[in-house]
């Protein structure tokens, strides 16, 4: 294996420092609906790769088979389900709930395997999941007991790791047979027309916003998405799988520290209770299940 061009390990922890803003740049994008920050991150981002896609991937466009086009329309409109809840939830709960319910998605994944393809569980799968779904519970008790709003915000949260795991198992044959970026090119842009739709439907404003809030949709299409997991990608080339998803289950902590730094959110004893057994059961849930199969990592949040 050739020497990579940079130290894939600090690569992994700008990763995880960009993917960690997500949550609080939605926070802060508070006078836009939730449907139209998810429709500019992804919009956005569309065009920044669009110059890139047609002139060095166009080619792959002629490979799409017509149930290759279905998977990834699909795939699109699960993405765009996936932001609209995930952003809506922040309006209801913590930064911290949120990001840690919306993290359960290996867990779906893993379970979405077993009921689609058959893929059956090892006893240490079923313990660290048992576990993880445990310290939901225990987030999800404690929010309660807060504000019932902050019940329905976890609820809206853990709709988005389902979302984003369907996002998943429909696109993951598309993946074999296409590049990251032109797959990613393919679904953003499927996903960027449902988002119109929905927000033509709802009858969201699509103008009207801040300077502030223009920065902070473009901020969205370019840390989270841009430095965080296409440098995700990139560092699979020299580290494992493992590795990489093990990094992303930390994201919930910087999520959790830029919330109390720029938002001033603080964190209650249901939240880092549960928090804590949620990343203690995913810390066992990729160990067991790696030498069984690649752990999926997730998409951008």
């Amino acid at each position: 294996m050739r020497i990579p061009p940079f130290n894939p390990y600090i690569a992994v922890v700008i990763g995880v420092l960009s993917v960690s803003t997500s949550a609080v740049l939605v926070k802060l994008a508070d006078q836009a609906p939730a449907a139209i920050i998810a429709n500019y991150r992804l919009l956005l981002a569309v065009l920044i790769m669009a110059p890139y896609v047609l002139l060095k991937t166009r080619h792959e466009f002629s490979f799409i088979q017509k149930k290759d086009w279905i998977l990834s329309a699909l795939a699109g409109i699960f993405l765009a389900f996936h932001f609209i809840v995930w952003f809506e939830s922040l309006n209801y709960t913590s930064v911290a709930s949120s990001v840690v319910l919306v993290t359960l998605q290996p867990i779906f994944a893993f379970l979405g395997t077993y009921f689609f393809f058959q893929e059956r569980f090892s006893y240490g799968a079923i313990i660290s999941m048992i576990i993880a779904l445990s310290g939901s519970v225990i987030i999800s008790w404690g929010d309660f007991q807060i504000s019932g709003m902050a019940l329905f915000g976890d609820i809206l949260a853990l709709l988005g790791a389902i979302f984003i795991t369907a996002y998943f198992l429909m696109g993951q044959q598309v993946r074999k047979r296409l590049s990251l970026i032109t797959y990613t090119f393919v679904v953003y842009g499927i996903s960027s027309v449902t988002l119109i739709l929905y927000n033509l439907i709802g009858g969201n404003d699509f103008l009207g916003y801040s300077a502030d809030h223009w920065l902070i949709f473009l901020a969205l299409a370019i840390f989270p998405t841009f430095f965080g997991h296409t440098l995700f990608n990139w560092a699979l080339k020299w580290l494992s799988t493992a590795t990489i998803s093990m990094a992303i289950v930390f994201e919930p902590i910087g999520a959790s520290i830029l919330a109390y730094l720029i938002l001033g959110e603080m964190i209650t004893w249901s939240q880092l209770l549960g928090g804590s057994v949620v990343l203690f059961g995913l810390f066992l849930f990729i160990m067991s299940t790696t030498k069984k199969r690649k752990v999926t990592i997730s998409e951008p949040k």
